[in-house]
């Protein structure tokens, strides 16, 4: 009898086992999985750095209040602040990606100090962030970036004041984002009347540019058939007119809506089927008709910036892992192509004879010459700077030749870099930030100081009237590189 008991017993338990087993299997089977972490050449101490950025902030936040905000949370949508009247109004703007004319060069005509002190740059002030790259963009005193709130499963548009970060106002709006090497990436683009941001997973919003109200929001995935690109959406939106121009891929290439009511405009056909990647819209005149050129992932595309009509399509850029970088407008119908992952650059020619638009290689560098895995090169003054695979900073001419690297004791990783007031900024992965000449003449530092812990200085910088808006993973600074 008792045999029979302890062997019934232990078949119960089988079953039950066997059950749980089962109810943990299908649970985990039609529950949403964690992304897998696939950093994009990231630094191997990553995750060490920041929790190590974690614990320091935890006890600054001990041992000290701030008078500086210094972290999302998310509150109602559209919420705003009495505040925003008070804004101190500041001259220079850099109103998106790249600034004015989205080729990373500042003239606003500020004079910049030719050396800093002991310390580096004045500090403006510093913020904490969510994690991720998603860098500022500057008009009338205020600092937009979209931001990422953890806690509450958020994206977050936020408006800071320039010269003492105090917030303005922010808006936010449900989404889950799963830690994929960071969360954000975009920088939100404004005109003085609205601010249009696009988040992680391809949600597009309006704010108004003094309140932060919603004015219209769209998702990319839902309606155009937009498909999330691999370590979430980089492309930063485009402000051109009472337009936005966006490239969501699938059911359209490129989309034109209007600021004031989210209706589309226009919309470019797809027919084939490429999709959206990280890379940013850029427009240019060739041959007297303007044009929005993107990267898309089956190559390269020139898009009438009339109508939306297809102009041409150059499928000979393609980029197999990721494509990030811009195009660069050259002039007379070229255009600078750059990617990483073996990559290389790539000189396009577009013209239009007899009435047809063409397009041909002018020359290919192979990566051990130049390419990039993310920061977009900077056309100053006739040459092209930029760092190429391994880390070195580079200057070329608009052959393709080389005139000048840093040197393999000098590199920057995958950090961000800009020009103003004729000199080259450029922040490494571990914060550093250097000031050199823009000059094909040869490599010259100014200057170099420590201004980001890190890791990962990666996002873009932004420049108003000697000031620098840049960031890390973690946390974003302003720094006064006017010397006064």
């Amino acid at each position: 009898m008792r045999a029979q008991l302890l062997e019934h017993l232990t078949v119960i338990a089988v079953a039950t086992a066997c059950a749980v087993a089962t109810g943990w299997w299908v649970r985990s089977f039609w529950s949403d999985p964690e992304v897998p972490e696939r950093p994009l050449l990231a630094d191997l101490a990553q995750e060490a750095a920041i929790k190590q950025r974690e614990a320091e902030d935890a006890r600054k936040a001990r041992s000290q209040a701030s008078a500086v905000p210094s972290g999302p949370s998310v509150v109602p949508q559209s919420a705003s602040s009495p505040s925003a009247a008070s804004v101190r109004e500041w001259p220079g703007t850099w109103p998106g990606f790249r600034g004015p004319r989205r080729d990373g060069v500042c003239r606003d005509r500020a004079p910049l100090a030719e050396s800093w002190p002991t310390g580096g740059p004045p500090v403006v002030w510093r913020l904490s962030l969510g994690e991720g790259y998603a860098s500022a963009a500057i008009h009338r005193g205020r600092v937009f970036v979209l931001d990422y709130d953890r806690e509450a499963r958020a994206d977050v548009l936020r408006c800071f004041s320039l010269l003492d970060a105090r917030e303005i106002w922010r808006n936010a709006y449900p989404v889950v984002v799963k830690r994929n090497h960071g969360m954000s990436r975009t920088v939100p683009a404004t005109d003085g009347r609205y601010v249009v941001s696009l988040g992680p997973k391809c949600h597009v919003l309006c704010a108004d540019f003094e309140t932060g109200r919603t004015l219209w929001r769209k998702d990319l995935v839902e309606e155009y058939g937009a498909e999330v690109p691999e370590w979430y959406a980089g492309q930063c939106p485009l402000i051109d007119g009472d337009r936005a121009i966006l490239a969501p891929g699938g059911k359209a290439l490129m989309v034109a809506i209007d600021l004031a009511s989210g209706k589309e405009v226009w919309r470019t056909p797809n027919p084939q089927g490429w999709k959206m990647t990280h890379s940013s819209i850029v427009k240019a005149a060739v041959a007297g008709e303007e044009m929005y050129v993107y990267c898309a992932s089956g190559g390269v595309v020139g898009v009438r910036a009339k109508d939306g009509s297809l102009l041409w399509m150059d499928p000979t850029w393609v980029i197999n892992t990721a494509t990030v970088p811009t195009p660069v407008p050259i002039g007379d119908g070229r255009f600078f192509l750059t990617g990483g992952y073996n990559a290389g650059a790539m000189m396009l020619r577009v013209e239009r004879q007899d009435g047809a638009w063409r397009t041909r290689t002018l020359f290919r560098l192979p990566p051990s010459e130049f390419g990039s895995d993310q920061q977009t090169p900077v056309l100053y003054e006739g040459h092209l700077y930029g760092v190429a695979p391994g880390g070195q900073m580079k200057c070329l001419d608009l052959n393709g030749k080389v005139l000048w690297a840093s040197g393999s004791q000098r590199r920057f990783g995958l950090g961000a870099y800009a020009v103003a007031d004729g000199k080259i900024f450029a922040l490494n992965d571990r914060g550093e930030l250097t000031m050199l000449e823009a000059s094909p003449k040869g490599y010259r530092e100014l200057a170099t100081a420590r201004v980001l812990q890190g890791p990962d200085a990666w996002g873009p910088m932004a420049f108003a009237s000697g000031l620098l808006v840049t960031r890390d993973q973690n946390e974003m600074v302003c720094l006064n590189l006017s010397g006064s």
